[in-house]
């Protein structure tokens, strides 16, 4: 399952390096009137219009990809098993603690007095 989920997010990355471009490289709605000018734009590979319908197909596309890609990447994601326990168990190592024998009691363990805290208050 592990390299199906890399060969998807390969191709996720893919997917989102080449929407950027596509996008990067389009006309916006301004540069039209330029176009009627005389820029140059009917000289172009695709012709007048013919760009603009390559370009947003390859970009609605590709932005399919990416939307799907990322829908199966969570999807496998959530799929993968569970450990038990917490997730702060893995994540903090507690000291081991030392027991008492019973009838025992602590001399070091003292609760604070709330009086004393009273002093730290300022007035």
């Amino acid at each position: 399952m592990d390299y199906l989920f890399f060969l998807v997010l390969i191709a996720h990355i893919l997917a989102a390096i080449g929407v950027i471009g596509l996008v990067l490289v389009q006309h916006g709605k301004g540069a039209d009137m330029g176009a009627a000018f005389g820029s140059g734009a009917s000289g172009s590979l695709f012709g007048a219009t013919g760009s603009a319908n390559f370009l947003s197909r390859a970009t609605a596309v590709l932005a399919t990809v990416f939307f799907v890609t990322s829908l199966s990447l969570a999807f496998m994601a959530s799929s993968k098993p569970k450990t038990t326990g917490s997730v702060m168990q893995d994540a903090v190592k507690s000291a081991p603690v030392q027991e008492l024998p019973t009838g025992v009691v602590d001399k070091g363990a003292t609760t604070p007095d709330p009086a004393s805290k009273a002093k730290d208050i300022p007035k």
